[in-house]
């Protein structure tokens, strides 16, 4: 009889398995089916003054046995509940404002945590204004609101954990991995994986005019521009060239791949609105070809402010901002309004790492395991350039170049390696789970697991 009481006596305080109470989302505008599985919105401590939001969500098979994962998308300055709405997120939303579930969540194997980072991004908040965010001190904070994550979810703190990233992610993840290896917090680490990430800032932009050339972006008078001044003996630099003719062609190549209306996230995609729509992109325009400085044009910002050019967030931007969902997530009603990207964030963001290669050559030491994949029609961070970089850091190779598959389908290629997988996904954009889900999923199941991705 005691122990019946006590199960009733937990049921209702919801204080027996650890989890915080307050932060329990019960229901969610929009949504009418009820979900398998419990989540929970609120915020977790980042150091003084730094409160971050974050949505978890329980896995859908077994939530004290599957791992737990983090996921932080990118910018920097952009919000990770596009990556929870919009990508592998267990809640997808119609164009009309509704609800629905994500048949490819990654939740299907996994207890999923999306955190909005740094403060001021999102829900995410700071109560302070001290000096422009960097990249160390966001790998701090980030690593200060894990700690407060598993304080408030201590029954998962036993779980193997593991962080995820998309785009400016390839720099919050190395160093958010780094802090956890170094720190004295208990976390079960076993790896992380990054998504179409920003891991060196040269190959990316090297390889970004092979890419556009075999990709028909570029005429064949630009590209024999382009080697004549940007070769010598076969070595070309288009990362960090001082030539003048060679500045004035990638001048030109980068005018054609960020000015003319081509959806820069898939380069086979339309781009939302038409190629003249306005709106915030140049976050992902400076990530590239920095050594140059070039102007990049300022767009006119359009109705829905902080979404990057060819993406549409119009739902996800409303669904957000109403009262009863800012209610539900237990979002306090002195925010402003969400937006996808902070503008603010990005314009004065430090930006300290150009190359993760130390980071990975660190953590490939801590066996653990990596997973570098890129989706291949991506222009942002290209695959070429990935390839590139995770070749480059000399592991002993253990299966060459190869050919995965998804439904009796090519889904992509891999080349593993000791200890960390190069993966591309075949047809997909810079946001790989949003256009290729179930590719994406199973890529992602299979790292998780002990097969290979063959």
């Amino acid at each position: 009889m005691a122990s019946c009481w006590y199960a009733v006596f937990c049921a209702i305080l919801g204080l027996c398995l650890g989890q915080y109470t307050p932060d329990l989302v019960s229901s969610l505008p929009g949504l009418s089916e009820v979900p398998a599985f419990r989540q929970w919105s609120g915020y977790l401590p980042a150091g003084p003054g730094q409160y971050f939001h974050y949505w978890f969500v329980e896995s859908q098979g077994n939530p004290a046995a599957d791992p737990v994962v983090l996921w932080l998308n990118g910018g920097p300055g952009c919000s990770s509940m596009e990556g929870f709405l919009a990508e592998n997120g267990p809640f997808h939303l119609h164009d009309n404002g509704t609800l629905y579930l994500n048949p490819d969540s990654w939740n299907k194997v996994a207890n999923m945590l999306y955190v909005e980072s740094p403060g001021g991004v999102g829900y995410s908040y700071t109560t302070g204004y001290g000096n422009p965010v960097s990249d160390s001190q966001v790998a701090e904070e980030n690593y200060q609101a894990l700690q407060s994550f598993f304080t408030k979810f201590p029954d998962f703190a036993q779980n193997d954990f593991y962080v995820f990233g998309e785009s400016y992610g390839g720099i919050y993840v190395p160093t958010l991995t780094a802090k956890i290896v170094e720190g004295s917090a208990a976390i079960n680490l076993k790896g992380f994986g990054v998504g179409n990430g920003m891991s060196s800032y040269s190959l990316n932009d090297q390889t970004l005019m092979e890419f556009a050339y075999s990709h028909g972006v570029l005429g064949e008078d630009l590209w024999s521009s382009l080697v004549e001044s940007c070769c010598t003996r076969g070595n070309c630099n288009y990362a960090s060239n001082d030539n003048r003719d060679c500045i004035t062609a990638i001048s030109k190549a980068y005018q054609l791949i960020s000015g003319t209306g081509l959806n820069m996230y898939n380069l086979y995609a339309s781009c939302w609105g038409g190629a003249l729509y306005q709106s915030r992109y140049e976050a992902d325009l400076a990530n590239l070809f920095r050594h140059y400085q070039f102007n990049v044009p300022v767009p006119n910002i359009g109705s829905i402010p902080g979404v990057p050019k060819c993406i549409n967030a119009t739902a996800m931007y409303v669904w957000l901002n109403r009262d009863d969902v800012r209610q539900a997530l237990h979002i306090p009603h002195s925010l402003p309004d969400w937006e996808l990207c902070s503008s603010q964030i990005s314009a004065t963001y430090q930006r300290q790492y150009t190359d993760m290669a130390p980071f990975y050559k660190l953590l490939l030491t801590q066996n653990l395991r990596a997973l570098v994949y890129n989706g291949d029609v991506d222009m942002a961070c290209n695959f070429l350039g990935g390839e590139k970089f995770t070749d480059a850091l000399n592991q002993p190779v253990l299966s060459e170049y190869q050919p995965w598959y998804f439904n009796d389908q090519v889904a992509g290629f891999f080349k593993e390696y000791q200890n960390i997988t190069f993966l591309t996904v075949k047809g997909a954009g810079h946001m790989v789970p949003q256009y290729k889900p179930g590719p994406a999923l199973e890529m992602f199941r299979r790292f998780l697991g002990p097969s290979s991705h063959a």
